[in-house]
């Protein structure tokens, strides 16, 4: 008997309610691969420039490289202008294919909002529902967004922006508790996710705060959403996804995972790939009480052979230490 969806993404069903949201930087192939294994519902590229795109930039193919296992793929579009985001559009998606095409309207990231684009889309539902009339016009994949509470205090315009998104076409919305002004600081608010999902008939995805799985819990029931996302703390806890918080994660699979994700950071980026893995090597190490000077020596090496040899002795300490 065939496994029945936790929930449609248009046509697409998705089996599962935890999602790793999109990253700049961070939700790599080789990121995204390891949270897909490890329970992540459906895989998102970090944001595609559209003006990259146009422009014949090289550094975008490899932002939306994918294998066939991360299925189903968003492929996520950021730009300020409905003409420039359909254009690049009709020039990717039939290379990559996805799923689902996704419209980055969250990013606060100033060198992306300066520009209009990003979460300063939401100060301009107009150009928001014009973007996904005209993106659901022209692709059969569902077309969905990320969005904040607003730009500001003064303007928490997170309903009028979501009835936008649906009214015009829009097949999903996922929801990050907080503004644009926030960033990431302060607290994410989960009310408002809950007055999005009962406004709307679409799936909505709850997202900002979730660091335990006891997050994932209360904020399903406090927002009644139909997934979860999580972003910051599937850096350092890519086992979140199996619902297990860090500290019950075991020792040897801990080990495995960190070499795991290492070698596939080579493969992807060759050497550069060893500098590249050291925001996320930081972040695995943080819960021990590891000296400075040793844990700086390891950030800073750039010898394959030479981080993978101190992973491999200190945690076969521990793993003996610990039983």
């Amino acid at each position: 008997m065939q496994e029945q969806p936790t929930f449609l993404i248009g046509n697409v069903p998705i089996f599962g309610d935890l999602i790793l949201a999109p990253m700049d930087g961070i939700t790599d192939l080789p990121f995204r691969g390891l949270c897909r294994r490890l329970g992540s519902a459906m895989s998102v590229t970090e944001f595609i420039n559209a003006l990259d795109v146009l422009e014949n930039h090289p550094r975008y193919p490899k932002r939306h490289t994918f294998e066939p296992f991360h299925r189903p793929l968003s492929l996520q579009m950021l730009g300020d202008d409905a003409d420039q985001i359909l254009a690049a559009a009709l020039q990717l998606v039939p290379q990559v294919q996805p799923d689902i095409i996704d419209i980055n309207l969250g990013c606060q990231s100033k060198n992306v909002t300066s520009r209009g684009a990003g979460a300063a889309l939401m100060r301009e539902p107009e150009k928001i529902a014009a973007i996904f009339r005209m993106m659901c016009a022209n692709f059969s994949q569902p077309i969905t967004g990320k969005i904040r509470l607003g730009w500001d205090e003064e303007s928490l315009n997170y309903l009028e922006v979501a009835h936008a998104i649906q009214e015009s076409g829009g097949a999903m919305i996922a929801v990050h508790g907080r503004t644009r002004q926030q960033a990431y600081r302060g607290q994410a608010r989960w009310e408002p996710i809950r007055e999005v999902k009962e406004a709307l008939t679409i799936p909505v995805i709850a997202n900002g705060d979730v660091r335990t799985v006891a997050d994932i819990d209360r904020i399903q029931q406090a927002t009644g959403c139909d997934a979860v996302m999580i972003g910051q703390a599937a850096v350092g806890n890519p086992w979140i996804f199996s619902r297990m918080d860090r500290e019950e994660v075991p020792t040897q699979q801990v080990k495995e995972t960190i070499l795991d994700h290492f070698n596939a950071m080579l493969d992807f980026y060759g050497e550069r790939g060893v500098i590249t893995f050291r925001k996320y090597l930081k972040a695995y190490l943080a819960p021990y009480d590891i000296p400075t000077e040793d844990l700086l020596l390891l950030l800073k090496s750039t010898e394959p052979v030479f981080i993978r040899e101190w992973l491999k002795r200190y945690f076969d300490r521990l793993v003996k230490e610990r039983g």
